[in-house]
C-alpha cells in the first residue's frame, strides 16, 4: 500500500505546490491577488473536467494501468511550470497539471475501496487522505522555504521528482486489482442512475461545503499574515503551512467515521471549521494560528467522511461515481481559488471568512437534507 500513497502524495504536492508562493508570483508576474489565485483555480477547474474522461476510462482499462499512466503523464507539465516565460504559458502549463491528476485521484478512492479496504476497513480512506495532506505540506511548505534559499523556479523544478519516482514505485508495488464491477446501464443512464443516488449526492456535497473553505481561507492567508497587523515575511506566513502536519490523524478519523457514520462526523467537522473561521478574524496571531488549525481539522475530517460516503454509495460504477464526485469536489474548489480573492480585495479578510462560512453552511444542509432523504425513502419501501 505505500507505493500507492507515495503515488498520492506526490500528485498533490503537485497541485498546490503554488499555494504558499501566491504573493511571490503575483510580484513576479506582476498580477493582482485574485488572478494569481487562478494558478490554483485553472488546475482545479482541469481536475473536475478531467475526471469525466479517468474514471469511465478507470472502469474499462482498469485502476492500476490509470494510476501508472497518470503518474508518468504528470511530471512533464510539473517540470514546465518552472520553465515558463510568462503568466498565460504558466497557467496553460499548470491547466496540463490538472489534466493528469484525475487519473491518480479519481482513481484512487474506488481502487482503495476495491484492493485494501476488505483488508484496512474505513482507517484505509484516512491513509490515503493522509497521503494527500502530506502531499500539501510538501508543496506548500517545501516550496516555500526553497523558494526563500533559491527562488520559486528552482523550488517548482524539484518538485518533479515527486511524480517521476513515484511512477517507478507504482509499477513495482502496486498489487493485482479486483475486476470493476460494471452495470448494465449504458452512456447518460448510468449518470441518471447515480444522479439519483441520495447518499453520492450527499457525500458530494458535504465534501464540497469542506473543501471551499480550505482553499480559500489557505489560499489567501498569506495576504492576511504579510499585512498589517502581522506584517509576517514570506517564508514566515509560508510556515502556517505547517498546519497540515495534523493530517497524520486521518486514519483515526477514517475508522471513526466508519464507527459512528460518515454523515455524523462530516457534521460535526463543518462546525469545528466555521468556528475556527471565526478566530482567524481576531488580531491575535496565536488564535488565528488555532483557527487555522481548526479549519484544517475540519476539512480532514469532512473530506475523509464524505470520501467514505462516495466509497460506498454504489457497487457498480465506482469510476463514474467518483468522477461525479470529485468534479463536484474541484469545482468547488476552482471557485474558492477566485471568488474568495474577489472578497478579500473588496472587503478584506472578513470577505474571505464569510465565503468559508457560507460553504459550512451549505455542507451542513446537504448532510441533514440527505439523511431525511434516506429516512423518507426507508419508510415507503
Amino acid at each position: 500500500m505505500s507505493g500507492f500513497l507515495f503515488g498520492a502524495t506526490a500528485m498533490f504536492a503537485a497541485m498546490y505546490e503554488t499555494q504558499a508562493i501566491l504573493p511571490t508570483l503575483g510580484r513576479e508576474f506582476g498580477v493582482s491577488p485574485s488572478r494569481a489565485g487562478l494558478t490554483i483555480s485553472v488546475v482545479v477547474i482541469a481536475v473536475a473536467a478531467a475526471a469525466w474522461i479517468w474514471g469511465p476510462v478507470s472502469d474499462r482499462i482498469g485502476r492500476r494501468r490509470s494510476l501508472i499512466l497518470a503518474s508518468a503523464l504528470l511530471a512533464v507539465p510539473t517540470l514546465a511550470c518552472a520553465l515558463a516565460p510568462n503568466f498565460w504559458t504558466f497557467l496553460a502549463f499548470r491547466t496540463l497539471q490538472g489534466v493528469c491528476m484525475p487519473g491518480l485521484l479519481i482513481v484512487g478512492v474506488p481502487f482503495v475501496i476495491e484492493t485494501y479496504a476488505p483488508r484496512y476497513g474505513g482507517r484505509v480512506m484516512g491513509y490515503y487522505i493522509g497521503s494527500l495532506v502530506t502531499g500539501g505540506l510538501i508543496g506548500r511548505v517545501g516550496v516555500a522555504l526553497i523558494s526563500s534559499v533559491a527562488g520559486w523556479r528552482w523550488a517548482l523544478g524539484l518538485l518533479t521528482v515527486l511524480p517521476v519516482v513515484a511512477t517507478l514505485v507504482l509499477r513495482r508495488t502496486l498489487p493485482p486489482e479486483t475486476a470493476p464491477q460494471r452495470s448494465d446501464e449504458r452512456g447518460l443512464a448510468k449518470l441518471r442512475v447515480l444522479l439519483r443516488n441520495p447518499v453520492l449526492v450527499s457525500a458530494a456535497l458535504s465534501g464540497c461545503g469542506s473543501f471551499f473553505p480550505l482553499v480559500a481561507v489557505y489560499t489567501y492567508v498569506g495576504y492576511r499574515l504579510e499585512g498589517p497587523p502581522f506584517r509576517l515575511g514570506p517564508t514566515a506566513a509560508g510556515l502556517v503551512f505547517l498546519l497540515w502536519g495534523v493530517g497524520v490523524i486521518a486514519p483515526t478519523v477514517g475508522h471513526l467515521a466508519e464507527r459512528r457514520g460518515w454523515r455524523r462526523v462530516a457534521g460535526s467537522a463543518m462546525l469545528i471549521g466555521a468556528a475556527g473561521v471565526l478566530l482567524t478574524l481576531t488580531r491575535s496571531l496565536p488564535l488565528v494560528i488555532v483557527g487555522l488549525a481548526l479549519v484544517m481539522v475540519s476539512a480532514l475530517s469532512g473530506q475523509v467522511s464524505a470520501a467514505l460516503g462516495q466509497g460506498t454509495s454504489t457497487e457498480t460504477n465506482k469510476g463514474l461515481a467518483s468522477a461525479l464526485y470529485f468534479s463536484a469536489y474541484f469545482t468547488a474548489g476552482a471557485l474558492a481559488g477566485y471568488l474568495p480573492g474577489l472578497a478579500w480585495e473588496g472587503f478584506g479578510w472578513s470577505g474571505v471568512a464569510l465565503t468559508a462560512i457560507g460553504s459550512y453552511g451549505v455542507g451542513l444542509v446537504a448532510v441533514v437534507g440527505g439523511a431525511l432523504v434516506l429516512r423518507r425513502l426507508a419508510r415507503y419501501r
